[in-house]
């Protein structure tokens, strides 16, 4: 693949709650995980991030996330700079992300998964209770089996707690990475169906997937990346017509 992709849909946008990562590039030593990476999602957007299992999909969510540092180039939210901010300003400025592999405490209770998820914004317990109910209307399941143990339940129902607890911080912007991971078919319908409606909410989603047909199906725009670089960006439109995406991606 190569950059003269076709653009489609508001690159470039920076509006107001428009997440804006400029030529950012993040090296482990000598090792570059990204080079010169520029990528847009504009409000009310989800933008799916298609690449291979390590082509830097999750270094660039850790770096917006601020669990990592740049060693170049900016990242803006709102029109705010939160370059090289820590993971708590960051979430408190209104992104939060739900990590590849879930990382739930498995001993403790759904509900208490949860509360730890608004425990950086949301400290006063009316908002916090609002917010369980929003996650449980979201998930029913999550309702039911609120005092079992987390690791007790399916990976599907994980991956819904997972996602619950990013939305207690009440985001503006969440980052999905790779939440069909592991999860047979139809559960990955569900998540997707569930991150549509999020989306639908106002919230904007920036999503990383290996399953690109499942994802572009929801997605308003997309960017593929490769070996830490972006090399392609379009409309779902044209990510789903273009002959590399389809063979590197879709199997077709």
């Amino acid at each position: 693949m190569h950059n003269s992709a076709q653009n489609g849909g508001q690159t470039g946008s920076s509006g107001q709650g428009a997440l804006q990562v400029q030529d950012v590039t993040v090296r482990y030593g000598e090792f570059v995980a990204l080079r010169n990476v520029s990528l847009t999602v504009n409000p009310g957007e989800i933008v799916v991030l298609l690449g291979a299992n390590g082509a830097g999909k999750s270094t660039l969510f850790r770096t917006i996330s601020g669990l990592q540092r740049p060693v170049s180039g900016t990242i803006s939210y709102n029109g705010e700079n939160i370059t090289g901010r820590d993971a708590a300003e960051v979430i408190g400025r209104g992104v939060a992300q739900c990590a590849e592999g879930r990382m739930l405490f498995p001993e403790l209770s759904i509900q208490k998964n949860l509360i730890l998820g608004a425990f950086i914004h949301r400290r006063d317990k009316n908002g916090v209770n609002r917010g369980l109910e929003e996650v449980y209307e979201l998930f029913p399941i999550l309702r039911d089996k609120r005092h079992d143990a987390a690791g007790s339940m399916s990976g599907g129902q994980q991956q819904m707690l997972a996602i619950g607890r990013a939305l207690m911080a009440r985001p503006q912007l969440l980052l999905l990475d790779e939440p069909s991971l592991g999860l047979a078919p139809l559960v990955v319908e569900q998540v997707l169906e569930v991150t549509r409606r999020i989306n639908a909410t106002g919230t904007s989603v920036l999503l990383a997937e290996q399953n690109a047909y499942a994802a572009l199906q929801i997605a308003h725009r997309g960017y593929v990346m490769e070996n830490g670089a972006l090399t392609l960006e379009g409309s779902q439109a044209a990510l789903l017509g273009n002959d590399a995406v389809r063979s590197a991606y879709i199997g077709v």
